[in-house]
């Protein structure tokens, strides 16, 4: 069936469908051995021979994106050899093969990406383009302001210091409290370590956020696809940072 060209790149996981408009008519895609600059041009991708900047874009595969709120009890990932309970319980009705975008620790919770597109996987998880995590992250104690200036301005961890955290105090309660934690990297148990540092290990940690895509009030254990609009916005996160290091 023909799509337009532009939604085929888009929907092959190479670029965002804005993105691939520009690619076009900058001249950089052929499809069968032909230049295309007109937006309107439709292709067949299961017939057609379309190349990028000289580049086939190889067996089309149409790409899944999902939303989970995983909820705490179980490991990120869709195998586990010990037996433990993993993701996979909860994508009902999901057969494709599909990775998590990062990991979310066993008794952690919250906004999980997963998808099968390749190349946004490592986008999104490469630390060179810092897209942001926000973090709900409820701890032992009450942080001083020095402890939450400390989170601020960079943890020294054992492997290495951490890239300024915005931190916002947010509850108090009898014997403990919440913050919320937005970071820039990816490391493992990254939040859990650097509160530690502080004295004041976490108790709970949910994942709101991740780059533009919000968790919203999708309940735990549920999953959803991403819509056209949200896909083009994480693709834009690494884009942007991508053409701005140019």
């Amino acid at each position: 069936m023909k799509e337009r060209l532009q939604k085929i790149l888009s929907k092959a996981g190479l670029t965002s469908r804005r993105h691939a408009e520009k690619l076009i008519v900058e001249g950089r895609v052929k499809v069968n051995g032909a230049v295309v600059t007109s937006l309107g041009f439709k292709a067949d991708p299961q017939r057609d021979h379309i190349r990028v900047d000289g580049k086939p874009i190889g067996k089309f595969e149409p790409k899944v994106y999902l939303l989970l709120n995983k909820p705490r009890g179980c490991v990120t990932t869709l195998d586990d050899p010990l037996g433990r309970p993993t993701i996979r319980n909860f994508l009902h009705g999901e057969k494709r093969r599909i990775k998590p975008v990062g990991r979310l620790d066993f008794d952690s919770e919250g906004l999980l990406i997963l998808t099968n597109d390749g190349e946004l996987h490592q986008r999104l998880t490469h630390p060179k383009y810092g897209i942001p995590r926000t973090y709900l992250a409820k701890v032992k104690g009450i942080p001083d302001p020095k402890a939450i200036r400390r989170l601020r301005d960079g943890i020294r961890l054992e492997d290495g210091v951490t890239l300024p955290t915005k931190v916002r105090f947010i509850k108090k309660l009898k014997r403990n409290s919440w913050m919320r934690l937005i970071v820039y990297e990816g490391r493992n148990k990254l939040i859990k370590r650097m509160c530690a540092v502080i004295s004041h290990p976490v108790i709970r940690l949910k994942r709101i956020r991740y780059g533009s895509l919000n968790l919203g009030d999708l309940k735990p254990g549920k999953y959803r696809y991403l819509t056209s609009k949200e896909i083009d916005g994480l693709k834009g996160a690494y884009l942007s940072a991508n053409d701005a290091g140019k």
